[in-house]
């Protein structure tokens, strides 16, 4: 089955056109312009690679959209297409699972926040989101990626991959990774706090960057998108995620960055985390707010620096060094959000 005949199971028709969207780091994603009807959709193929449940994402996905309709959402929602034999996926000759959802039109993205303002606004608005879906009973939603947000593992497989690299990727790592190792009780803490159950848990969106927040023209936030990795952990997370972020004055590919760490970027998407979520929170959650960005930025480097280290398998790249690229990315932020800190 190829890429037309998908797209035939979806809308029926062959007069169409399809254009490439390059931004996201794991799924291959198309806007699909059905030109009978003249609607636009996003067509996407999920990576089975990394999400090796793709009815488990789909279903999570629905039962979010309930939450937030049931909940007087005031965005907009983004709803997975049924095909026209009423699948949510569509599978391929090789097994692979294809989805379709509504477009947004004359809606924009942001790879970096190009303002104080805008930064508030989006944080703003995940906090909106947050607070609609976690309501008092957590929904059965399943884990899209176990082990996602598994710190230990994540140490453990940056471990391991240290010790299976080749001798040229720890060479062209060297600096990186003596940082790296020098910070490695740096999660411990979060680690403990989340097996001894000192957070609560909650719905999260895990993957809170500014990317997934469209916008308008004007740049007033339409729609919360991406809900792929929606799961049940700490929302010390997505703030942390958000500062990982919203804070980097530069593309997180850039690993030529210095002094890439903005506090007053900082500061503005505290304040939209905290606009609806500050009376929700629970004491252990605002009191680890800070220490929640650094240990964000810190495992999003690991992850970096340990794909790096076991030939890039995982994250997309256009060159060899890409990871260790954004690992030195990472790195540098880190740097500046501690000295901002004062740890």
């Amino acid at each position: 089955m190829e890429i037309k005949d998908i797209v035939a199971e979806f809308i029926g028709t062959e007069n169409y056109s399809l254009s490439p969207i390059t931004d996201g780091l794991i799924n291959t994603t198309y806007l699909l312009e059905d030109k009978d009807r003249r609607r636009k959709f996003i067509l996407q193929k999920i990576n089975h690679n990394v999400f090796k449940q793709p009815e488990v994402v789909i279903n999570n996905h629905l039962i979010i959209n309930e939450l937030l309709r049931s909940n007087n959402y005031q965005f907009q929602i983004i709803e997975p297409i049924p095909s026209l034999s009423h699948k949510f996926l569509v599978k391929d000759a090789n097994d692979q699972s294809w989805r379709m959802l509504n477009f947004v039109e004359n809606s924009i993205t942001f790879l970096t926040a190009p303002s104080l303002q805008t930064a508030f606004e989006a944080a703003k608005t995940f906090s909106y989101f947050l607070t609609t879906v976690n309501t008092e009973k957590l929904p059965a939603i399943e884990a899209p990626l176990p082990d996602f947000l598994n710190f230990e593992k994540r140490i453990a497989d940056y471990k391991s991959s240290l010790e299976s690299a080749a001798p040229h990727l720890k060479e062209s790592a060297k600096a990186e990774i003596e940082i790296t190792n020098q910070l490695l009780s740096l999660p411990d803490q979060w680690i403990e706090m989340e097996k001894s159950n000192q957070i609560p848990k909650r719905i999260i969106h895990a993957d809170v960057k500014i990317s997934n927040i469209l916008f308008d023209q004007n740049h007033n936030p339409l729609a919360v998108i991406d809900l792929d990795t929606m799961m049940i952990s700490t929302i010390l997370y997505d703030f942390g995620t958000m500062i990982q972020s919203y804070t980097n004055t530069t593309h997180e590919d850039d690993g030529s960055a210095k002094n890439n760490f903005n506090p007053e970027m900082y500061e503005a998407v505290k304040e939209g985390f905290l606009f609806y979520l500050k009376e929700k929170l629970a004491p252990e959650e605002s009191a680890h707010l800070d220490y929640a960005a650094q240990v964000a930025i810190y495992i999003q480097e690991v992850r970096f620096l340990t794909d790096y280290l076991n030939g890039s398998t995982y994250y997309s790249i256009t060159h060899p060094e890409h990871n260790l690229d954004r690992t030195k990315n990472q790195l540098e932020l880190l740097k500046g959000l501690r000295e901002y800190l004062g740890t």
